[in-house]
């Protein structure tokens, strides 16, 4: 992870915070998608689009190879994607979970 000589790490927490409330700000996937294009690089947002590309895979069980064909995303993607899954933070398991469950169980709020 990239470190900032001159802040400290409570700022740096702090400002990893502040921009979690921002993206808890936006209300629809148009305006989710014209925030991240604003904030990321065009290889950043292919990278992270990659990652979440695989994660319905790995859950069903899909041999990596097999991730790769469909999805073009490396193996060593994969794997990483597999890791946090299994021994992460629990986000990509919360979101998927929440995508797929049916429309009238969605938390309030959820325009998708």
């Amino acid at each position: 992870m990239k470190t900032h000589q001159n802040i400290s790490p409570r700022q740096e927490a702090l400002n990893e915070r502040n921009l979690f409330a921002a993206v808890c700000q936006l209300r629809s996937v148009e305006e989710c998608r014209a925030f991240f294009r604003d904030l990321c690089t065009p290889a950043e947002l292919q990278a992270m689009a990659d990652r979440w590309s695989v994660v319905e895979h790995l859950e069903r069980g899909v041999p990596y190879r097999e991730i790769h064909r469909l999805t073009g995303v490396s193996v060593t993607t994969i794997g990483r994607v597999a890791r946090y899954l299994a021994a992460g933070n629990g986000g990509y398991s919360l979101v998927a979970r929440r995508l797929a469950a049916p429309r009238h169980q969605r938390p309030a709020g959820n325009t998708q």
